[in-house]
């Protein structure tokens, strides 16, 4: 975990930081969450060279169960809220995580360029296909698409990703199949897309930008009739997208005693509203959301937050 420096303190925050904080910050978590945080990373480093920021792409729930519950890491990167179970262990381990929102997320599902048969998907088809004993060809979801097997790739169970859909679209936890390619490196994950006309596979919408001349992103309909909604940034803010979500991360209250952890923290909620954010691929979080941050975050390092890990406000569309 960071490492305090006594002689330095708080660099002042403000979206230009002082220059004075110094120490080690170990971020773990969301793969989906990491490109913001390596953004913020790099640029909070520039102004604070004696900051050491290691950040690792571990999944949301590897992050927690691994690092951040047993305290090896100052901040977790989460693409879906702290569960209960989390909570619990991470407070028994005398860790208080306090949970900040910090963009919202277009969640993408793609397929190869040459799918020609499909442009749209229903929650009601994503559930068939990634449920348990999910459809093993595309014509067991759809008559008319290609009697050919799928080939599926997607996030590890240790994912936020995967856990969101699970409760999410198809509708219970632990009700994922298992018998496709997970893996926490949503790269893989593309590569696997673009190189089979069969394959599908879903993630964080960054990653389709990055690739969007590669593969092909799906519209979604979460009810038949109810017309399918493309992945965007403009979808995802006004709410529109069915699989609009917030993306977080969990500050250590101990860890925010850390003049360094807390001015990061600081240079992280003040610039979560900056085009850094939309550059990357997500939506960036509104002035108001910003305020209710900071305040949380003030009240943190004063050692007076009482259930700041609560997800208030974290609705699908994220508030923007």
């Amino acid at each position: 975990m960071s490492d305090e420096n006594p002689n330095q303190g708080s660099g002042g925050g403000g979206n230009g930081s002082g220059g004075g904080s110094s120490g080690d910050i170990v971020i773990t978590g969301s793969s989906t969450v990491y490109p913001v945080t390596v953004a913020m990373a790099e640029e909070y480093q520039k102004e604070n060279p004696d900051v050491n920021i290691s950040v690792d792409s571990t999944g949301t729930g590897g992050g927690f169960e691994n690092h951040f519950i047993p305290g090896n890491s100052d901040i977790n990167g989460a693409s879906r809220p702290i569960s209960e179970e989390e909570q619990q262990a991470a407070e028994e381990n005398g860790v208080n995580p306090i949970e900040f929102q910090v963009a919202s997320d277009a969640l993408t599902f793609a397929v190869n360029n040459e799918a020609d048969w499909i442009d749209c998907l229903t929650f009601d088809e994503i559930a068939q296909i990634w449920g348990p004993n999910g459809a093993q060809t595309w014509s067991d979801v759809n008559s008319e698409w290609p009697d050919e097997p799928f080939e599926l790739y997607g996030p590890a169970s240790t994912s936020g990703t995967f856990d969101w859909v699970t409760e999410n679209v198809i509708g219970e936890r632990g009700s994922h199949r298992s018998d496709y390619e997970g893996t926490e490196d949503d790269n893989i994950i593309i590569q696997g897309i673009e190189g089979s006309q069969y394959a599908m596979g879903y993630f964080g919408y960054s990653y389709y930008l990055e690739n969007e001349d590669a593969i092909k992103a799906l519209a979604i309909e979460e009810n038949e009739g109810g017309g399918c909604t493309e992945p965007s940034l403009e979808n995802a803010s006004d709410g529109s997208y069915p699989l609009a979500r917030p993306l977080l991360v969990y500050a250590a209250e101990e860890s925010l005693q850390n003049p360094a952890v807390a001015d990061f923290m600081r240079y992280y909620i003040e610039n979560s509203s900056s085009d850094l954010v939309s550059q990357i691929g997500y939506v960036p979080a509104n002035e108001e959301l910003v305020e209710e941050n900071l305040t949380k975050l003030e009240e943190a390092t004063e050692g007076g937050s009482s259930g700041g890990n609560t997800s208030e406000g974290n609705d699908t569309s994220g508030g923007y």
